[in-house]
């Protein structure tokens, strides 16, 4: 069964994507959630029509994404949270405060985005995240968990 992607799946494709699925996956789960809608002839043919006006939009997306994604690299992420005994964190760091650390170095970033890699983050210390900004760019970064 073809899908047109309405937006980004992870591990399934992104947005305006024509992507191939089972049944069922499609018919119970991406389309009555509103992640895509069924691949029709016709619906392919507005899907061209459309992907056709937006390439030179893509084109301007692609380099405002790899700005962001070079600004990320450079930027140092402190992350502050309560410490107990022996550096161990209470709770976890995920990508909310991840997130919200962002946005207070200046950039906006949807927390959906990230991705951290040695999840879950419960101790003081130096990690990597990636932020997936659009589907040519993924930006690998580090970010430090210091107590307070």
């Amino acid at each position: 069964m073809e899908v047109i992607l309405k937006k980004n799946v992870d591990n399934l494709g992104y947005a305006n994507e024509i992507v191939t699925v089972k049944p069922g996956y499609g018919r119970n789960f991406l389309i009555p959630q509103g992640y895509a809608s069924l691949a029709t002839v016709s619906a392919k043919k507005a899907h061209a029509e459309i992907m056709k006006q937006k390439s030179h939009k893509d084109s301007k997306i692609l380099v405002e994404a790899q700005e962001l994604g070079a600004k990320i690299e450079k930027t140092a992420v402190k992350i502050v949270t309560k410490v107990g005994e022996k550096g161990k964190i209470f709770g976890s760091v995920n990508t909310v405060q991840l997130s919200e650390a962002l946005k207070a170095e200046g950039i906006e970033i949807d927390r959906k985005s990230l991705k951290i890699k040695e999840e879950p983050v419960r101790e003081i210390g130096s990690y990597t995240a990636t932020a997936n900004l659009h589907k040519d760019v993924q930006s690998t970064f580090t970010f430090e968990v210091v107590g307070e």
